[in-house]
């Protein structure tokens, strides 16, 4: 019996989706344990796209459960378009999801609030999906939200009401025109929707399974660097994004963690607001935006792009005890004469390789360190000892910095296309 937990290690949007899919049939469960409909995590399984916001990604696969665990708020409409959409394409939800009683619920007022504060802060714009994420958290920690398992309640319209007052109250601190009705129809509707699904307490639900001897693959949302304490405050999310999070979002002890697997891109990018010390705003940047198409899979935003920051990593696999790195997009970089890694970064004329306290005020230049491109389609090669030497010699540059395994290097968009250096030891 054991947890896997798999996290990303930068900005989000480093193709978590994509390795939960690969990895789903070595699992018994598979469980998402913060975040929200903020998310989306890219499949492409036999050429045919699927996005998912709320559901873990191993939905359609046969073998493990799913289970939305307590840390994860939900839009219930958001979830009930991702189940149908899931359902006409042979995922059997009845058997396969589960859902936390304890995780909160994103009511309307909690977009309207989204937005509304968003919108007051004119050039300093957190960079919000506006999908409610931050009201419903600060709820949860103001301990005034509601949660699914509220939906069973006899007095839950009483709660919902009192709720919403509060927040059409905190409303008239904003000049910001919005129509609830629009809102809060389909969002009732989609509350019935939820009652017919599998409301669990997922706590008892996941350490039951463990003492029988499964296996779970704790899937995490968002980066390490958007981590509400550890990232680049106060462009960040709403909830933890590392390895403890897991603990937390599911009710899962720590020593039951085996291995933890984190994900980042052979380069870098950003969605939103926010510090990032390795931003191309050139040519170089456009060109890893249009090869890698990087526009957002919740909000169509086009992403921030930059090289690999190779202090932010170390930092990340530090903070959340990385036992291997998956590598993606690695094929984005194919016809690059030379790329280039961080690191160091010059923070007052000093060099160093740690981040500051706060990166937003700090005056940081990265250093970098440039390296020979491949030249060669990656997504030609299946395996490890046969990919091109140069490309190895970049591999080989990174785990020497990081003192950790790329153990997984993502070749292309597509389920297959996953080369590995080593078998995962810990999954069956």
């Amino acid at each position: 019996m054991y947890v896997d937990i798999l996290l990303g290690l930068q900005w989000g949007d480093e193709g978590k989706g994509k390795i939960v899919d690969h990895l789903s049939d070595k699992y018994d469960v598979i469980a998402r344990f913060q975040g929200g409909p903020n998310a989306g995590h890219t499949l492409v399984i036999n050429g045919e796209k699927t996005i998912l916001h709320t559901v873990p990604s191993g939905i359609l696969h046969h073998r493990p459960v799913n289970v939305i665990g307590n840390g994860v708020v939900i839009d219930p409409i958001t979830l009930q378009k991702e189940i149908e959409t899931l359902t006409a394409k042979g995922a059997d939800i009845n058997k396969r999801l589960f859902i936390s009683k304890k995780a909160h619920l994103i009511l309307p007022t909690h977009k309207i609030l989204d937005a509304a504060s968003e919108a007051s802060k004119g050039l300093s714009k957190i960079g919000s999906t506006l999908r409610g994420i931050s009201p419903t958290y600060m709820d949860k920690t103001g301990r005034n939200g509601l949660r699914v398992g509220d939906l069973l309640a006899a007095d839950f319209a009483s709660h919902y009401e009192k709720i919403k007052e509060k927040h059409l109250h905190l409303l008239k601190l904003y000049d910001y025109e919005f129509s609830l009705p629009e809102l809060e129809q389909p969002w009732l509707e989609a509350i019935e929707f939820m009652k017919s699904l599998n409301l669990i307490d997922s706590e008892y639900f996941l350490n039951d399974l463990l003492s029988q001897g499964k296996t779970i693959l704790a899937e995490g949302a968002q980066g390490t660097m958007l981590d509400i304490d550890f990232g680049t405050y106060p462009f960040v999310t709403s909830s933890n994004t590392i390895t403890s999070g897991a603990c937390n979002g599911l009710g899962i002890a720590p020593n039951k963690v085996k291995e933890v697997i984190g994900i980042a891109k052979a380069y870098c990018t950003r969605v939103g607001s926010g510090p990032f010390p390795t931003e191309l705003n050139d040519e170089m940047g456009e060109r890893l935006r249009q090869v890698g198409s990087e526009f957002g899979a919740t909000t169509g935003r086009p992403r921030r792009c930059g090289w690999i920051d190779l202090p932010a990593l170390k930092y990340a696999i530090m903070i959340n005890g990385v036992t291997q790195i998956a590598m993606t997009k690695a094929d984005v970089l194919n016809d690059f004469e030379t790329v280039e890694a961080c690191t160091a970064y010059k923070v007052d004329g000093t060099i160093s390789q740690q981040i500051p306290f706060d990166l937003c005020t700090t005056d940081i230049l990265p250093v970098y360190e440039k390296l020979n491109g491949w030249k060669t389609d990656l997504r030609n090669f299946t395996n490890y000892e046969a990919l091109p030497e140069s490309f190895l010699g970049y591999l080989n540059f990174v785990e020497e910095y990081l003192k950790t395994e790329v153990t997984m290097i993502s070749t292309g968009p597509e389920r297959e296309r996953l080369v590995f250096k080593k078998a995962l030891e810990s999954v069956s």
